[in-house]
């Protein structure tokens, strides 16, 4: 809808006569000087100036994922590359539209973040580190060695290949007890910037192993369960992650008419594919793809979840950040069958999560708890036939946003781990 009148219709304008004036960036890290504000519009004007400042300009939005979710008290995370901000941030000013600045330099932000990763994560595996972040590279060894360590637990295989040909790795954790089980299927790092979230997966195969001859609880679940873990999901964008562009989201599938690369592998799932809440256009960062499960990733998941959907009683995709817990429905505003029961497992699972370090979650359906989206794979899942379908979305609520530091990695998958078991015991027991 076209502003009229006020500030926002001079936007064009005095925008890009700003940025005309500014010179290109040249010499300098990919996000130096870039900042990350926060903006909560306090009225309908303030919303619909910054839909119209974030439409035109280049940012990338953290918080909500596309400029149509801004509305009036909705907490707006947007990182404003170094020259959009010489002009977005004075017109903000002059809008009287307030803002708060939660990183003024992303470029130190991630330095500060990566810079002696080299030095100390090349230690043995039996050595292996789970409180710092893993590249695609780490982790796949981290797999192997696994197979080859705790064969009597662990049995690695792998569902597909990614677009650029990299093996999509899964460990089935559980003791071979019975010949058919219950499971459960976990995913992290649908979103290759999302770092905590294999971070998670990995700290969960960790502590199953470590803990499952003392602990009855774990015990009982890798006796009575399955657990099928895939910890990068997205493994090509995750790679490209640590090599290129540390807030890459998307997978890199080529587009044929377009430069962009990529498809929110969240969007592409065939649930109300391409409806609210994603986007036809290839150069969006919730680009639903050409057709539903077209990325191979998402492609061979769902294939394998629909070969084993009999069996996978639970889906629990890993995301950030947040910290929510959502279950269905995404893409509509409608009440689950089996509410109850699944209301039940989230309300006692944020309890759980928050008796460690006082955290409290918010949780209840996607659509109304976040926002509508369609083509989710947790949408997917349960229309599916799995009944209990949940996305966690971890820490932190934006102050470090994507950049969540190595030393929050522990608490974070600590009170994680509680939340999950929980939502694991009450799949063994009957809720109706």
């Amino acid at each position: 809808m076209p502003l009229r009148g006020g500030p926002a219709a001079l936007l064009p304008l005095c925008l890009l006569c700003l940025q005309a004036a500014l010179p290109l960036r040249a010499h300098r890290g990919r996000y130096a000087g870039d900042k990350v504000i926060r903006v909560v519009p306090k009225s309908e004007r303030e919303t619909q100036i910054l839909r119209a400042a974030f439409n035109r300009l280049k940012v990338d939005l953290w918080q909500p994922s596309s400029p149509f979710y801004i509305a009036e008290g909705t907490v707006t995370d947007v990182r404003v590359p170094w020259n959009t901000s010489r002009s977005l941030l004075p017109y903000l000013q002059q809008a009287n539209v307030q803002y708060t600045i939660l990183i003024s330099d992303l470029q130190k932000a991630i330095e500060n973040q990566t810079g002696s990763r080299s030095h100390r994560n090349r230690r043995s595996l039996s050595e292996y580190n789970y409180e710092v972040y893993h590249s695609l590279e780490e982790i796949q060894d981290w797999m192997h060695h696994l197979n080859e360590t705790h064969s009597d637990l662990v049995h690695m295989f792998s569902v597909g290949k990614s677009y650029e040909g990299r093996p999509l790795f899964v460990l089935k954790l559980g003791k071979r007890s019975r010949p058919y089980k219950k499971a459960v299927w976990m995913d992290c790092g649908i979103h290759a910037r999302e770092w905590i979230g294999p971070a998670f997966c990995q700290w969960f195969v960790k502590e199953a192993l470590q803990t499952y001859q003392t602990d009855p609880v774990m015990r009982k679940m890798l006796t009575q369960l399955y657990f099928y873990i895939m910890p990068v999901f997205n493994v090509d964008g995750y790679h490209f992650s640590w090599t290129h562009d540390r807030f890459w989201r998307k997978t890199r599938s080529k587009n044929t008419r377009f430069r962009c690369h990529g498809v929110d592998a969240n969007r592409n799932w065939k649930v109300k594919w391409c409806d609210e809440g994603a986007s036809f256009h290839p150069c969006d960062d919730t680009y639903c793809g050409p057709f539903p499960e077209s990325e191979p990733e998402v492609k061979a998941v769902a294939h394998f979840l629909r070969k084993h959907r009999k069996q996978i009683k639970a889906y629990l995709s890993f995301h950030a950040y947040a910290q929510m817990l959502l279950y269905p429905y995404s893409y509509k505003y409608a009440t689950i069958p089996n509410f109850s029961c699944v209301e039940l497992a989230a309300y006692n699972a944020v309890n759980a999560l928050q008796s460690a370090y006082g955290v409290r979650y918010r949780y209840g359906p996607a659509s109304s708890t976040l926002y509508v989206s369609s083509g989710s794979s947790m949408d997917w899942a349960y229309k599916n036939g799995i009944p209990y379908a949940f996305a966690f979305e971890l820490r932190d609520t934006g102050h470090f946003g994507f950049l969540l530091p190595e030393t929050l990695i522990k608490p974070t998958c600590t009170e994680t781990m509680l939340a999950v078991k929980n939502i694991t015991l009450h799949l063994l027991k009957k809720c109706h």
